[in-house]
């Protein structure tokens, strides 16, 4: 056997869009199902170096496919102004569950980016609107990119409102999608306003409130993946029907984290983990409901599902560079 060392380029080549909703869909379905195994995030700190290590073991099954799989990923926001190195770096090793063959490696930045777009087009479809057209996005960095690709999938999507403090982000942003949306700059009002508003910065002061959006605009909150961080304000999170990816990692350093911490937010305030809205356990959106709120802090079976649309597309391409790890077996 051999395996498949495949880049960023060949992650993204290969993790088309719509597939991976799918797969991330149904790997929130196996765990809802108990048919995943998914150990808590660890944290290696690094004040030292300003950054830490995160570790992210998983194995799941559909019913259709089973796989397993381990990303290595970091933050280090220092690592662009004196290294030339991006903030966020990753490994993720894909492995054959029957045997643990190491299938391939894959580039873990590439896949995380592919990943947290789909879970957010998964939350959209379920919890937004059925005919939202607009969509805002507080934060024009590479995870707004694929915020757009894929929730475009889950809604048609005509209308988009960007909102970053970087006018230099923001133009890369308008010029990368110009030509397929109507898209514009604007306040975070503004993008709050839309049907959907996906918010993706790294801060810890609260940026959007209740009155940034609309009454029933869905928000899908990105940004939190640390304890600390915080983007929506918790008069919003109080009023919103909120919808979780995981328990334990949302309560320890999701977008929930601060005023869970405070005992602002309690358990009768979390509707459901996501798993339970997809195999109809909890209810998606009804026509009662109003703001909805997905706090995704990103989960390691996303990472396993998105790693065996790539390698699966990239076997039958025959793309990748191929290697005997093991050196003959």
């Amino acid at each position: 056997m051999q395996t498949l060392l495949l880049d960023g380029d060949a992650v993204d080549a290969h993790a088309e869009t719509a597939a991976v909703i799918r797969a991330v869909e149904a790997a929130f379905a196996a765990a809802a199902r108990d048919r995943a195994q998914m150990p808590a995030k660890s944290y290696v700190d690094l004040p030292q170096y300003n950054g830490d290590f995160r570790s992210m073991p998983a194995y799941l099954d559909t019913g259709e496919w089973d796989a397993a799989g381990l990303k290595w990923v970091n933050v280090h926001p220092d690592n662009p102004a004196d290294h030339g190195l991006p903030t966020v770096l990753g490994t993720m090793i894909y492995s054959d569950p029957e045997t643990a063959y190491p299938l391939a490696i894959l580039d873990g930045a590439s896949l995380t980016t592919k990943r947290t777009g789909a879970a957010a087009a998964v939350a959209t479809d379920y919890l937004a609107v059925e005919d939202a057209t607009s969509l805002g996005i507080v934060g024009a960095g590479v995870q707004s990119y694929t915020q757009l690709e894929a929730i475009s999938e889950a809604r048609s999507i005509e209308e988009v409102v960007v909102s970053d403090l970087d006018e230099a982000r923001v133009t890369a942003f308008l010029e990368r999608f110009g030509d397929e949306f109507d898209v514009r700059e604007g306040s975070i009002t503004e993008a709050g306003h839309c049907d959907v508003l996906s918010t993706v910065t790294p801060v810890d002061e609260p940026i959007v409130s209740l009155a940034d959006v609309t009454g029933h605009t869905h928000v899908n909150a990105i940004g939190a993946d640390a304890p600390g961080k915080h983007e929506l304000a918790d008069d919003l999170l109080e009023m919103a029907t909120l919808v979780i990816d995981d328990y334990e990692q949302c309560t320890h350093s999701g977008e929930i984290n601060v005023p869970w911490s405070r005992g602002v937010l309690e358990e009768a305030d979390i509707h459901a983990e996501i798993g339970a809205v997809v195999v109809g356990e909890a209810a998606g959106r009804t026509p009662e409901t109003g703001v909805t709120v997905f706090d995704s802090t990103g989960l390691a079976i996303q990472d396993v599902a998105t790693a065996h649309v790539v390698y699966e597309r990239a076997l039958e391409s025959g793309d990748g560079v191929p290697f005997d790890f093991f050196g003959g077996t």
